[in-house]
């Protein structure tokens, strides 16, 4: 049993560096993300604790570590960290801020975390260049744009490369009609079950996402619906979550 626990590992770790040489030889930006879905009735809690964690490690100036948090409006919180290779997994961040902050101190602020969730976990996505369409430049910070949008599509293995395709598509329609609506695509990576594209939009608030969402249908028009159409025949399911960035939450350190 042993011996097929660990050739196991070795099989995962090795699709996770085959994953992030694939992402860096396109150039694809690969993401840890931790998610915890946090209970409805701690969600005030929750955003207290993330806030003090942040000051904490703004106080001792955590190097070597940054990171954004996403909310949806179903009560997940996204701790969104960027990542160059395998090797980054494997040193603990957090080391220098429990021996900064005191053993103590950091294992109460972690306790009173694990009292927000019952369910939270990890896993790798990548921003996919070649079918994100952002025609001024590639960038997941937009400044004054911190509401979101998830387009979820979930996809059988025998169809990702046709929805891959229809993707591509979609960019070049996009291209064409010059819209301005921007949008970026990850798909799955290590720790995730089942594959998928994740379409994700910003704009400054619910009204604005649905002003840029109006303009683009009528500048897409007959031709943008027909490929929609095409899309959804490879994809299994498809969920939609809005929510937000909360940058009062996040860190980058200082230098």
């Amino acid at each position: 049993m042993k011996t097929k626990q660990i050739k196991l590992l070795g099989t995962l770790l090795l699709l996770l560096c085959l994953a992030l040489s694939t992402a860096q030889e396109t150039k694809n930006q690969a993401y840890y993300v931790h998610e915890d879905q946090v209970k409805p009735s701690m969600i005030s809690e929750y955003h207290a604790i993330s806030k003090e964690f942040s000051e904490a490690c703004k106080k001792h100036n955590l190097q070597d570590y940054s990171y954004n948090v996403a909310a949806t409006n179903t009560g997940k919180y996204m701790s969104i960290t960027p990542i160059e290779k395998f090797a980054d997994l494997d040193v603990n961040v957090m080391a220098p801020l429990a021996e900064k902050m005191g053993e103590e101190a950091f294992t109460d602020l972690f306790n009173r975390f694990n009292s927000c969730y019952d369910k939270h976990g990890d896993y790798i996505v990548f921003l996919n260049n070649e079918l994100t369409y952002m025609p001024q430049g590639i960038d997941v910070n937009t400044p004054g744009e911190d509401y979101r949008i998830w387009h979820r599509m979930n996809v059988a293995p025998e169809n990702i490369q046709k929805l891959k395709g229809k993707l591509k598509e979609l960019k070049a329609l996009y291209t064409k009609k010059g819209a301005k609506e921007y949008y970026r695509i990850y798909h799955n990576g290590f720790g995730n079950m089942g594959d998928y594209y994740l379409a994700v939009i910003s704009a400054k608030d619910a009204q604005d996402l649905a002003r840029k969402t109006a303009e683009s249908d009528a500048l897409l028009g007959e031709e943008g619906e027909k490929l929609f159409q095409e899309i959804f025949k490879y994809v299994s399911s498809y969920t939609v979550e809005r929510g937000r960035m909360l940058p009062d939450l996040a860190y980058t350190p200082s230098k």
